[in-house]
């Protein structure tokens, strides 16, 4: 199932209305022009001063399969279900200290924007990407010596659509079940905390 459009209130591009977070995953292998235009897109994300403080670690099966499981390992049981077959894991993080030294206040979300930059493009290649909070950052930490100061965000898994009649029932209704949203009022305001947004008709 790779197709999965949002309903949206008015229309938007398709590349982020067709975006979605998938669960079902092939074995099949990323080719590497895919995984590279994949990293290059989140190369040219925005960042503050253009101090671009993101780093990916990419663990490729195909490549190095031992580091895909030392990465796959410190997934919570319930993402490392799902994501059996996937064959690329990729490890976003961020330099939490500005060159000076100083704290950094946007490092997480310049990282986020490499990051939607990323599986977006990866939408456009006819790819699936999941972006995960579900690991154990220390294990990760330790397991591949990340320093101090840079944060583990989030895991992305990057594949092939699989079959989601191959999933659980659970993760096989979710995956078949309409994609929601809050509606706007909710989560935009306008001019103050919590005034309302109407759009114009």
């Amino acid at each position: 199932m790779s197709v999965k459009p949002a309903s949206t209130t008015v229309s938007i591009h398709e590349l982020i209305a067709g975006r979605w977070s998938p669960r079902a995953y092939s074995s099949q292998p990323v080719s590497a022009a895919h995984l590279h235009a994949v990293l290059e897109a989140a190369r040219w994300a925005p960042s503050a001063y253009n101090a671009q403080p993101w780093r990916f670690i990419v663990f490729d099966r195909a490549q190095d399969e031992t580091a895909f499981k030392r990465a796959f390992a410190t997934l919570v049981p319930f993402n490392q279900g799902w994501n059996a077959p996937a064959p690329v894991l990729i490890a976003v993080t961020a330099h939490t200290l500005t060159s000076k030294g100083e704290p950094s206040h946007t490092a997480l979300y310049d990282a986020g924007a490499a990051a939607m930059s990323l599986v977006l493009q990866a939408h456009a290649l006819g790819l699936a990407a999941h972006q995960m909070s579900g690991f154990d950052a220390n294990a990760f930490r330790n397991a591949f010596e990340i320093p101090a100061d840079v944060e583990i965000p989030a895991i992305i898994s990057l594949g092939h659509y699989g079959d989601a009649d191959k999933l659980d029932p659970v993760l096989r209704e979710r995956e078949k079940a309409p994609r929601t949203r809050h509606p706007i009022g909710e989560v935009v305001y306008a001019g103050a905390w919590k005034k309302g947004f109407s759009s114009a008709e």
